[in-house]
């Protein structure tokens, strides 16, 4: 199985094959507007400029589920995004990224994918110590952890990094740059 056997519900509620982006090197993000990663939406907006033509996409998946982060509707969050960062990649209607209202899509990416840690720097070893009061096993499940975890896809629609929400983007583009 790959990316491409799924579908997603777009902002306006159509149904749209994942298939219309084979061949493509895919970014997948679970995003929230009132989050303090909120920010990173301007580097993804710079990442997506510069590699859209060569046959990159960032598809933005809003998720509420971590600490409530992305209140509104589908309309105000995309308001929100486009007026206050600029964002011009497309972005889909609300979604569950964990548990038994997971996104297909998602379940396909945390069951084909390891967490691998958070960064080693002061807000990779703040939600270390976060997830360990909540779960002593969370390093040993793939899960997503919190908004803003990235999936680089290839063009044959296999995974080829997960990043966590506090990697450095720098990096993300490195590996983008590699695969592209």
């Amino acid at each position: 199985m790959s990316i491409y056997d799924y579908k997603i519900k777009a902002q306006d509620g159509r149904k749209i094959s994942m298939e219309e982006y084979k061949g493509k090197v895919l970014l997948i993000v679970n995003t929230a507007t009132g989050c303090g990663f909120t920010p990173q939406y301007d580097e993804l907006q710079d990442i997506y400029e510069e590699y859209n033509k060569d046959g990159l996409e960032i598809l933005d998946f809003p998720c509420n589920q971590f600490g409530e982060q992305a209140p509104g509707s589908d309309e105000e969050i995309h308001t929100f995004c486009t007026g206050r960062y600029g964002i011009t990649f497309p972005q889909f209607s609300k979604i569950d990224v964990n548990g038994e209202n997971a996104s297909p899509v998602y379940q396909w990416l945390t069951e084909n994918s390891k967490f691998e840690g958070f960064d080693k720097n002061p807000m990779g070893l703040m939600m270390s110590q976060m997830f360990k009061k909540m779960d002593k096993d969370y390093k040993n499940n793939s899960s997503i952890k919190w908004n803003f975890t990235k999936f680089l896809i290839t063009r044959d629609g296999q995974i080829a990094a997960r990043f966590e929400p506090m990697t450095n983007l720098k990096k993300v583009k490195d590996k983008i740059k590699e695969i592209i």
